[in-house]
C-alpha cells in the first residue's frame, strides 16, 4: 500500500511539473541574406495558464553585427499542448550583419513570472537562437545599406529662384525606407556650391513611420530627415548639385540609387530702403508746434468718440450685443485661429500642441487630425506630426521642429476644404481654438 501511494505521488508530481514554461526561435526569410540587411529573429515564450510578469528579453552581442530589440508591440499567443493551455508572447530581434559569413547566435535567458496552481512563480527560460549565413552580393556596394522601398523627397521653404541678398534658403530632404532602422540610414551628401554658405542641422530620426505608397497602401518604415540652410552674400545664380543616394534593394538584390535633380538658386539685390532726410534746426520749433496741434485734435476726437460710445453702450443693448458678436467673429476668424495655433506650436508642450492641432482640424471640418494631414498632402506636416505622435505615444527619442510645423500650417483654400458629411458629428465641440 505504501509503495502504491508513493507511485501515485510520483506520477502526480510529474504531471504538475510537466507544465513548465518554454521558448522557441526562428528566422524570417533566412534565404539570400546580404550584408547590411536586417534579419528578423522571432522568439516565442510560452507559460502555462498566464503570465504574472512579462518576459524580459535581453540584448546580446554578436561580432560584426548590430543587434537591437524590435520596437514593434509584442504579440500575444495561445497554444494548447497535451490538454494544457499555454499563454505566449512573441518578440523579435533585428540583427544587421556588417559582412558576409556565418553568424552564430547565442542562447538567451529570459526571466518571467507565471501562474502555477494559483501561485505566482518565477522562472528563467533558455532559448537557443538559430544561426544564419550571409552571402556577399556582387552588385552590393562596399559600404552596405540594404532596405526595401526606399524613397527620397525634398522641399524648400521658399522659391529658390526668388532670393534676395541676405535671405536664407532652408532645404529639407526626407529619406524613407522599409525593413531597416532610422539609425542605419546613411546621411545625405549635399555637396558644396561656390559662393554660398551651407549650415547642416542635426538629423531627425524616427522609426515606425506610416507612409502611403503606390496604390494608396500604407507602408511602415523608418525615416531620416536632414535640413540644411543656404545663405548667399552676393547676387548671382548658384547651382545646387544633384544628389545621388545609393542603396541595396533587398527585394530585387540589385544596387539602386535614389536621386534629386540639380536646383538653381537665384539671388537678386535687396531693395534699397528710403533714407530719412536730415531736418534743419530752424524747422524744429515749427514742427513741434504742428505736432502739438495735431495731438490736441486727436485727443479731442477720441474724447468725443468715447462719450458717444459710453452713451450708446448704456442706452442701446442691441449695440452691445452687436459689438460682442463682432468681437467674437474677429477672435474666431481663420487668420486669428491660424495665429493662435502657431503661437501654441511655438511655446506649448507636446500635449498642448497636439490638442491644438486636433481643435484646428475639427474647426476646418475634418473628423480627425490624420484626415486633415492627408488632405493637406504636405510632407513637412506629415513628418512633424508623425514625430510629435511618436513622442506622445511611444518614445521621446526624437525631437520635432517647431518652425517647420508652424510654417506647414496655412489657411485652407476652396479646393482643400473637406466635403460636408452626410450626418452630423456625434460629439460636436464648441468654443474658440
Amino acid at each position: 500500500m505504501r509503495l502504491l501511494m508513493l507511485l501515485i505521488g510520483l506520477l502526480t508530481s510529474t504531471y504538475v511539473f510537466a507544465a513548465e514554461p518554454f521558448g522557441r526561435a526562428s528566422i524570417e526569410g533566412a534565404e539570400g541574406i546580404v550584408p547590411g540587411q536586417q534579419v528578423h529573429v522571432v522568439v516565442d515564450v510560452f507559460a502555462p495558464e498566464f503570465f504574472t510578469s512579462p518576459p524580459q528579453f535581453p540584448l546580446f552581442d554578436v561580432p560584426d553585427a548590430l543587434v537591437t530589440l524590435s520596437t514593434d508591440r509584442a504579440q500575444n499567443l495561445v497554444q494548447t499542448i497535451d490538454g494544457t493551455q499555454y499563454a505566449g508572447i512573441r518578440r523579435s530581434y533585428a540583427v544587421v550583419p556588417e559582412k558576409a559569413g556565418s553568424f552564430q547566435l547565442p542562447v538567451v535567458e529570459i526571466d518571467l513570472g507565471f501562474s502555477s496552481n494559483g501561485n505566482s512563480t518565477k522562472a528563467i527560460v533558455k532559448v537557443a537562437l538559430p544561426s544564419f549565413e550571409v552571402g556577399a552580393s556582387s552588385h552590393q556596394a562596399a559600404t552596405p545599406f540594404a532596405a526595401r522601398g526606399l524613397t527620397m523627397t525634398q522641399f524648400f521653404d521658399r522659391d529658390p529662384a526668388s532670393l534676395k541678398v541676405g535671405d536664407a534658403l532652408v532645404r529639407t530632404v526626407v529619406v524613407f525606407a522599409e525593413d531597416t532602422q532610422a539609425m542605419l540610414i546613411p546621411p545625405v551628401e549635399f555637396g558644396t556650391t561656390a559662393g554660398m554658405s551651407l549650415y547642416e542641422k542635426p538629423p531627425v530620426l524616427a522609426d515606425g513611420i506610416e507612409q502611403r505608397g503606390i496604390g494608396r497602401s500604407v507602408e511602415t518604415g523608418s525615416m531620416r530627415t536632414e535640413t540644411v540652410v543656404y545663405t548667399a552674400p552676393s547676387t548671382g545664380r548658384f547651382p545646387l548639385p544633384a544628389i545621388s543616394y545609393p542603396w541595396f534593394d533587398v527585394d530585387g538584390h540589385v544596387l539602386s540609387a535614389a536621386a534629386l535633380p540639380a536646383t538653381d538658386v537665384v539671388v537678386a539685390q535687396a531693395a534699397v530702403t528710403e533714407r530719412i532726410q536730415p531736418e534743419l534746426q530752424g524747422d524744429v520749433n515749427a514742427h513741434a508746434s504742428r505736432a502739438r496741434r495735431g495731438w490736441l485734435l486727436v485727443l479731442s476726437l477720441c474724447a468725443i468718440d468715447l462719450a458717444v460710445a459710453a452713451f450708446a453702450w448704456r442706452r442701446l443693448p442691441a449695440i452691445r450685443t452687436w459689438v460682442a458678436d463682432a468681437r467674437a467673429r474677429g477672435r474666431n476668424s481663420p487668420r486669428r485661429r491660424l495665429g493662435r495655433i502657431r503661437t501654441i506650436i511655438g511655446v506649448g508642450d507636446d500635449l498642448a500642441v497636439y490638442r491644438g492641432l486636433q481643435d484646428w482640424s475639427r474647426k476646418l471640418g475634418y473628423r480627425t487630425t490624420s484626415e486633415w494631414v492627408e488632405a493637406e498632402a504636405c510632407p513637412r506636416l506629415t513628418v512633424q506630426l508623425a514625430i510629435l505622435e511618436r513622442r506622445l505615444f511611444r518614445s521621446r527619442d526624437v525631437q520635432w521642429d517647431r518652425a517647420a510645423l508652424a510654417s506647414a500650417i496655412t489657411l485652407p483654400t476652396a479646393d482643400r476644404r473637406p466635403a460636408k458629411p452626410a450626418l452630423p458629428d456625434l460629439n460636436p465641440t464648441e468654443g474658440p481654438l
